[in-house]
């Protein structure tokens, strides 16, 4: 059994698909069949069973997903702890569309100046589907929507955002759900933070919320709202970053839906060298006020 057999598993169970995960790792298809029918001769056990169109993990294959990821993080603390403690290895961070876009930049190009040694991979997500790979280890970190309410999951605040709704121009003033109530809803699919917010705002003014428009990019979002389709929830920095935002009104949030936090988070216990660095640099860029969690001998 080898790490790279076991990276072919992990991808094909979080995708579900052996062509949707030989896309995200760049290989063929056929390569990656043939690794993982490898993979459970050696075991001697099947890891997959095929239900409607797609691949689910035998009860097998849960168990091997499992220690797949303790195995990926024991040995990037090998790696570590042979150079002299040093950041090494492979270091997955997941991280929120709005917060790889505008926060991470820097972060990025700080850490890897910083630690070369470090094989820093990112993948964007909603903060619902970026706690799953948390939980089942496929990330080491992410960056999402905070403070943490999972138990074994810890962490460290990045930054505060300011939410706004936006709408075509003319609008009138939005000083309540009422005011658009019924309107088409632009948003990320389930799992986003911030759409689960405005599903709360709604039912906080007893509005009923229009039809959730599913669309995977902030542009797109704001390109429905220009055409008048709609309305849209998104950060104060997110827009400003947007070319065409002074094409549609802005709508500030009353308190407890005017802000959200975005939060480093990991899962407690499973602080590396790599993490601790990033967590460093992120706090040199970021220093902002809230309590590290990180554990303390």
């Amino acid at each position: 059994m080898e790490f790279s057999q076991l990276r072919i598993f992990q991808a094909v169970a979080e995708e579900g698909s052996i062509t949707r995960a030989a896309e995200r790792l760049h290989r063929v298809p056929s390569n990656l069949s043939t690794r993982l029918k490898q993979l459970e001769e050696q075991l001697g056990v099947e890891l997959f069973v095929r239900e409607r169109q797609r691949l689910q993990l035998s009860p097998a294959g849960k168990v091997l997903l499992d220690y797949t990821g303790k195995l990926f993080a024991l040995r990037d603390q090998a790696s570590a702890a042979v150079m002299g403690g040093q950041p090494a290895g492979d270091f997955v961070l997941g991280t929120l569309y709005s917060t790889a876009a505008i926060h991470l930049p820097a972060l990025l190009a700080r850490y890897h100046k910083q630690y070369p040694a470090v094989n820093l991979q990112v993948q964007s997500g909603p903060s619902g589907e970026l706690l799953e790979g948390l939980l089942t280890g496929r990330l080491d970190a992410a960056l999402v929507d905070g403070p943490p309410q999972l138990a074994g999951i810890d962490g460290v605040p990045l930054c505060n955002e300011r939410l706004v709704l936006i709408s075509e121009a003319d609008h009138p003033p939005v000083r309540s759900a009422k005011d658009v109530e019924g309107r088409a809803v632009f948003t990320f699919r389930h799992g986003c933070a911030y759409r689960a917010r405005l599903e709360s705002w709604f039912a906080h003014y007893h509005a009923a919320m229009g039809r959730a428009m599913e669309i995977e990019s902030y542009q797109g979002m704001l390109a429905c709202v220009i055409a008048g389709s709609g309305v849209a929830l998104m950060s104060e920095s997110m827009l400003a970053s947007l070319p065409g935002r002074e094409s549609v009104a802005v709508h500030p949030l009353a308190e407890p839906f005017a802000s959200a936090t975005t939060w480093l988070m990991w899962r407690r216990g499973m602080v590396g060298a790599n993490l601790n660095a990033w967590i460093e640099q992120q706090q040199a860029l970021y220093p902002v006020a809230g309590e590290d969690t990180r554990e303390t001998a």
